[in-house]
């Protein structure tokens, strides 16, 4: 088992297997609301010029801000960028309506600890019935009976940003709010706001269901209690985050489209930030160490050109 930084065992009774789901009341109002102002008030206020703005805020708070920004920055830190660059990148990630930086580091951390062990609770795998997967990750929490201890990085911890970040995720919509009603009115802030986080958020939790159930496998990872799954057809409308099977093999590279043809909008980006001089040390397979508990098992996907370099990572 590969171990996830941030999560240290307290104790040899620490595991991710018994654990109790219960109802957080944050996390479901705040989803519930969004949704129902979503359904109702976008169907009376829907218009070509709202779905044009709703299409445009969310590609981009999904791809710079919670797939660059959260994802590929904060949490796995791929590579990396101008402190003030970073920030603006985080709060867009923020502003897709799932928590603030440091709930998002350990929400990730929890799942990808737990999921890599060779047994863990049904919360962490999808591997429950889709309505019951549904109400357990947008409605609830799990409560560890043995947790690990999560310690987060000194810079990210004693950042008074990130830490108001964390404190007012929720209220950072009202300025987007604020912004969209005096251009659009109150359509453009449902569309923009209450439609795109319920859609983002529900899309989310949708791709990762499906990542972890169904697919294209060309690695899996030895013991872990779930694998990733490519989807295709999905890489682009998901910024990059559809290629799960690659990312559960290569978890720090900035890359997720490996093979020809998966398109990677998150990955373009950070090239295009690095053509500028706003990123470097990107990391991508080739840059990284070998993990023996890889291993490749299909070729179908797989053609020398576009896996050359990782194969020799491997051998």
């Amino acid at each position: 088992m590969s171990r996830v930084q941030r999560m240290r065992a307290r104790t040899e009774l620490t595991n991710p297997e018994q654990g109790t789901i219960y109802w957080s009341p944050v996390k479901s109002l705040w989803y519930s609301l969004m949704l129902l102002v979503a359904v109702v008030g976008g169907s009376l206020t829907f218009s070509l010029e709202s779905l044009i703005l709703f299409s445009v805020l969310t590609s981009v708070t999904l791809c710079c801000g919670h797939s660059v920004g959260l994802h590929r920055l904060l949490i796995h830190r791929s590579f990396e960028c101008p402190l003030w660059l970073e920030r603006i990148l985080v709060t867009m990630g923020v502003l897709v309506g799932m928590g603030g930086p440091r709930k998002m580091l350990y929400m990730h951390d929890i799942r990808d600890w737990s999921q890599r062990h060779s047994k863990c609770h049904d919360f962490f795998i999808h591997k429950s019935p889709i309505w019951k997967d549904w109400f357990w990750n947008l409605h609830c929490e799990i409560k560890l009976q043995n947790p690990p201890e999560f310690q987060v990085e000194p810079w990210v911890a004693n950042s008074r940003y990130y830490g108001f970040l964390d404190r007012n995720w929720m209220l950072l919509q009202l300025p987007l709010a604020g912004v969209l009603f005096a251009i659009g009115g109150i359509p453009w802030v449902i569309w923009g706001a209450c439609v795109r986080v319920a859609v983002s958020l529900t899309g989310h939790w949708l791709i990762g269901y499906f990542a972890h159930n169904h697919g294209v496998q060309v690695w899996q990872i030895e013991n872990a209690a779930v694998q990733g799954y490519n989807l295709p057809g999905l890489g682009l409308i998901t910024m990059g985050e559809a290629w799960h099977n690659n990312h559960h093999a290569f978890p720090e590279s900035a890359k997720f489209g490996l093979r020809k043809g998966q398109m990677d909008a998150g990955w373009w980006l950070i090239q295009l930030l690095q053509t500028v001089g706003l990123a470097w040390n990107i990391q991508h397979p080739e840059t990284l160490p070998e993990r023996p508990e890889r291993m490749l098992i299909g070729s179908s996907e797989v053609s020398a050109d576009d896996y050359s370099s990782v194969s020799r990572v491997i051998l």
